[in-house]
C-alpha cells in the first residue's frame, strides 16, 4: 500500500512526490518523481533496478497511465448513445487505469453517426474532471466488409470523403478502420493519411494481398488482430498474414477470450509494437445482464460480452488486467507497460503521453507487488479508484 507521504490530494494542485519504483524509457529506478503545477512531470530521479528487486522489494511500482485505442463503452453507456455517455465511460476507465482513450464507433446509419460525434466534441476538447483524456475518435466502420462483421451492425458503405468531413468536424477523428477491398477503398488511404487521420484494416474479407496493398498506401495498423479478419493459412495468408508479416503496429485484446494465448504470443514475437486495447463495451465494470452496444443488445455472463447467437461483443476487459494477463502469459512488466501504454502512444504520434519523464503529462498508475492499482493519475489529478480496488 501506499504511505500518506506518496498519496496525492484528490483536489489540489499542490506540488507533489511520489515514491517508488519508477519505469521511465532507460528503464526502472529506484527514487522519487515530482509532478508540477501544469500537471506535468517535473523531475525524475533514481537509481537503476532490475525487474526481481522491482516485483519484490514491496515499493510502490509507477508505470505510464493507460492508453486504450479501441472503447465502446464502460460502466453502462455507450457511445453510440450521445448526451453525456462518452463522459460516464472516460470516469468508469479512469477508475481501472486508463488515463487517455479514443471513444469509438459502432457501424451506423449517417444521422446516428452524426448525434454520437455531436455529443463528442466538448469531452475531446475538454477533459472532465475525474476522467480520462478522451483522445478524439476511432471510427470502427461503417467502411468495413458486411461478410465480417462480427458485433456491427448491417449498415456498411464505402468510405466517403463527405461524410467524414461532417463528422470530423463535430469531434476529431483520429483513427479510422476500413476494410481495403471495398471498392475504392484502397485508392483513399493515401489521401486520408496525408490529411493526418491514421487508417488502419479491420472487419476486412481482404486477402494478404489487399493487406500489403493497403499498407503500402500507408494504413498504419490492424483493428483487434485475428478478429473478424481472414485468418493465416499456409496457401493463402490473409489478413492476418499481412499483419505477422508486416505491420508494425497492431492491435490485440488480450482478455484470453477473444484470442487465445498461443496467437497472442505468436502476434507478439512477429509484431515490433503490438498494442493492446479492451473494446469494452457499456458492460465493462458492471454485474452480469443485458446492455447495448450500438443498436445492438448484448448479454454479459461468464466474463465475457455475447450476441443472441453467441457473437462475442466486444469485451468487459479493463487495462489494468490486460496488463496483468500480459504478464501472466510471461512478459516482463516493462514490457506489457509498452504494450498498454508506449506503443500506442507512438502509433498516435503522442510523444508527451505513454512515457515517465520530465515533461511528459503526469499520467500514471500506482501498483502494488500483485499488479493491483493503488493510485491513478491523470494530468496531475489523483482520481478515485472503484470500488473493486
Amino acid at each position: 500500500m501506499l504511505s500518506p507521504a506518496n498519496r496525492l490530494p484528490a483536489d489540489g494542485p499542490a506540488a507533489r512526490r511520489l515514491d517508488g519504483h519508477i519505469l521511465t524509457p532507460r528503464g526502472f529506478v529506484r527514487g522519487h518523481l515530482l509532478i508540477g503545477d501544469d500537471g506535468r512531470i517535473a523531475t525524475v530521479h533514481g537509481e537503476p533496478r532490475d525487474e526481481y528487486a522491482v516485483r519484490h522489494e514491496g515499493l510502490p511500482i509507477l508505470l505510464p497511465g493507460f492508453i486504450d485505442l479501441h472503447v465502446h463503452g464502460g460502466g453502462g453507456s455507450d457511445t453510440m448513445e450521445g448526451g453525456d455517455s462518452v463522459e460516464r465511460i472516460s470516469r468508469l476507465h479512469a477508475t481501472y487505469g486508463t488515463t487517455s482513450l479514443l471513444a469509438t464507433t459502432m457501424t451506423a446509419p449517417h444521422e446516428e453517426l452524426v448525434n454520437a460525434l455531436s455529443a463528442m466534441g466538448r469531452i475531446c476538447a475538454e477533459r472532465s474532471a475525474g476522467g480520462a483524456r478522451v483522445l478524439g475518435v476511432h471510427l470502427e466502420g461503417p467502411y468495413i466488409n458486411a461478410g465480417k462483421l462480427g458485433a456491427q451492425p448491417d449498415f456498411v458503405r464505402a468510405v466517403s470523403i463527405d461524410e467524414l468531413q461532417e463528422l470530423h468536424a463535430l469531434a476529431p477523428i483520429r483513427l479510422i478502420t476500413l476494410a481495403p477491398e471495398l471498392p475504392h477503398n484502397l485508392e483513399v488511404i493515401e489521401p486520408l493519411v496525408a490529411a493526418g487521420f491514421r487508417v488502419q484494416l479491420g472487419h476486412s474479407a481482404g486477402s494478404y494481398e489487399d493487406g500489403v496493398a493497403a499498407l503500402q498506401r500507408g494504413a498504419g495498423g490492424f483493428t483487434h488482430l485475428f478478429n473478424a479478419m481472414t485468418g493465416l493459412h499456409h496457401r493463402a495468408p490473409g489478413m492476418v498474414g499481412a499483419a505477422l508479416a508486416h505491420a508494425r503496429y497492431a492491435e490485440i485484446i488480450p482478455d484470453l477470450l477473444h484470442v487465445h494465448p498461443g496467437a497472442i504470443r505468436a502476434a507478439l514475437r512477429a509484431i515490433p509494437c503490438l498494442y493492446c486495447v479492451t473494446d469494452s463495451t457499456a458492460a465493462a465494470g458492471m454485474p452480469d445482464g443485458d446492455y447495448k452496444l450500438g443498436s445492438h443488445t448484448v448479454t454479459k455472463c461468464l466474463g465475457g460480452v455475447r450476441l443472441e447467437d453467441g457473437t462475442l461483443a466486444g469485451s468487459t476487459l479493463t487495462m489494468d488486467q490486460a496488463l496483468r494477463n500480459l504478464v501472466g502469459l510471461g512478459l516482463e512488466l516493462e514490457e506489457a507497460a509498452r504494450r498498454t501504454s508506449t506503443h500506442a502512444a507512438d502509433y498516435m504520434g503522442l510523444h508527451d503521453r505513454g512515457r515517465l519523464e520530465p515533461g511528459a503529462w503526469a499520467d500514471i498508475v500506482v501498483l502494488d507487488r500483485t499488479l493491483q492499482l493503488q493510485q491513478v493519475i491523470i494530468e496531475g489529478e489523483a482520481i478515485e479508484l472503484a470500488d473493486v480496488h
